[in-house]
């Protein structure tokens, strides 16, 4: 099933074709050595509080969330190999996205499933 996540406050759609990483290899293997995300596609990994990016080949944007879907941090273009980011106080999951795709998302904005409705 197709996910859409859209920003609360502004109305933008942050991901139309996310897959989720629930099970533990799913949520370790996350990115790693993939290709590239397409324009829409994105990864949600929950839970999840922080995340590493070796083995990784590009860069992605971070949207760090709690519980009721609420941001907790938004990590533009963290670098691949190289880049770590934490999700700071009551992150539960993150949506892993393609660098440059989070628009003005900011701590404190709401996300919304188009799929299920409730986080």
């Amino acid at each position: 099933m197709t996910e859409q996540i859209t920003c609360e406050r502004t109305g933008a759609a942050l991901a139309t074709n996310l897959r989720k990483a629930n099970s533990p290899w799913a949520r370790f293997r996350g990115l790693m050595l993939a290709a590239r995300l397409a324009p829409g596609e994105g990864l949600d990994i929950n839970p999840c509080g922080s995340i590493h990016m070796m083995f990784m080949r590009f860069a992605i944007d971070a949207v760090f969330y709690d519980r009721d879907g609420k941001v907790t941090k938004v990590a533009r273009r963290v670098k691949p190999w190289v880049g770590l980011a934490f999700g700071g106080k009551g992150a539960k999951g993150v949506l892993e996205l393609p660098a440059g795709s989070t628009g003005d998302v900011a701590p404190g904005d709401v996300l919304i499933r188009s799929a299920s409705g409730s986080w």
